[in-house]
C-alpha cells in the first residue's frame, strides 16, 4: 500500500521560511516524479513545483518561482520543499503527489497523493 505522508508545516510570519518533506513508502520511489500541490479555503487546488524522477528536471509555478526550491533524496524516498520569502498568499494546505512518469506536469492527473499538511503565514 502506497503513502504518502508529508510534514513541515506550520504557522511563520511573513517573510519566513520553511521546509516541507514528503516521506513515500510502497512504490519504487525512483520511478516516481513528484510534486507539490496547494489549496486554500475556498479555491480550488493548484500546482506548485515538481521535479523529475531523477531530480535533474525541476519546475515551479509563477506564483512561487525564485521562493521555493523543490528536492529529493531517493536514497530516503522523500521530497522538499523549500520555502522561502513566505507571504500572506501562501497560505495553503500542501500536498505532495507521485506520478509513474520521466518529469512532473503541471496536471492534476497525479496516481497518488499525500493527506496534506497546513502552512499558515501571518502578516
Amino acid at each position: 500500500q502506497v503513502h504518502l505522508v508529508e510534514s513541515g508545516g506550520g504557522l511563520v510570519q511573513t517573510g519566513g521560511s520553511l521546509r516541507l518533506a514528503c516521506a513515500a513508502s510502497g512504490l519504487t520511489f525512483s520511478v516516481y516524479a513528484m510534486g507539490w500541490f496547494r489549496q486554500a479555503p475556498g479555491k480550488e487546488r493548484e500546482f506548485v513545483a515538481g521535479i523529475s524522477r531523477s531530480g535533474v528536471s525541476t519546475v515551479y509555478s509563477d506564483s512561487v518561482k525564485g521562493r521555493f526550491t523543490i528536492s529529493r533524496d531517493n536514497t530516503k524516498n522523500t521530497v522538499y520543499l523549500q520555502m522561502n520569502s513566505l507571504k500572506s498568499e501562501d497560505t495553503a494546505v500542501y500536498y505532495c503527489a507521485a506520478k509513474r512518469t520521466i518529469s512532473a506536469t503541471r496536471g492534476q492527473n497525479y496516481d497518488y497523493w499525500g493527506q496534506g499538511t497546513q502552512v499558515t503565514v501571518s502578516s
